[in-house]
């Protein structure tokens, strides 16, 4: 797969609608054979490659890097994690994961509850264009959560004081990401085909050229 001609808005649209319950890949994987870009354009295409197909691994660097910023801040700690658990509802996996889980754990104390939290049926008129699917959690729109914990964390920041330190644990966190996705060689595995087809089920707008 040409890397090259993945555009940065079709990389993110696909890493929003990706599985992420897959587990990371191994460590000794991920520190493994790191060479200098021969151009820009294999900067690129080995940039975009890499935050595919190492998603997870740092997205758990950037919560970990995050996490030891506030070893002396149990407030900003919790800060951090629902700030992360906002920004994984943002994929439409993680999400229906996420609605699931919380609706089981309720129908086994309340299940009148959690039959009131069931996603609102939408209509198929024939004929006409499928919408894209709207995302709901708990029989809630997904912007309805994301609101609410965003709310949350922004306030436990402010109580905490720990917005400079997050901003910089933050910056620390993106930019080794960005140093790693630049060096690390892809290795095979991110060039089969499973993995192209993978990504294709994801990204609406690919075309083969």
């Amino acid at each position: 797969m040409d890397w090259g001609n993945v555009s940065g808005e079709d990389l993110i649209e696909a890493l929003r609608e990706v599985d992420w319950s897959s587990p990371p890949r191994p460590i000794n994987e991920f520190f493994s054979r790191f060479t200098f870009p021969r151009s820009y354009a294999k900067w690129a295409s080995r940039l975009k490659c890499n935050l595919y197909y190492y998603r997870t691994n740092y997205f758990i660097m950037i919560v970990l890097i995050l996490g030891m910023g506030f070893l002396r801040r149990p407030v900003a700690i919790l800060a951090a994690l629902l700030t992360a658990l906002t920004i994984a509802l943002l994929n439409d996996s993680f999400a229906g994961t996420f609605s699931e889980k919380v609706t089981r754990t309720v129908r086994r104390f309340s299940p009148h509850l959690a039959a009131k939290m069931r996603p609102p049926l939408t209509p198929v008129i024939r004929g006409r264009p499928s919408a894209k699917r709207a995302i709901y959690i708990c029989g809630r729109p997904r912007r309805v959560f994301v609101s609410i914990f965003s709310a949350a964390s922004s306030l436990l920041w402010f109580v905490s004081c720990g917005l400079l330190t997050v901003l910089w644990a933050f910056a620390i966190g993106i930019l080794a990401t960005v140093i790693h996705a630049s060096f690390r060689t892809p290795n095979l595995k991110a060039r089969l085909n499973t993995f192209r087809e993978e990504f294709r089920a994801v990204w609406r707008n690919y075309s083969d050229i």
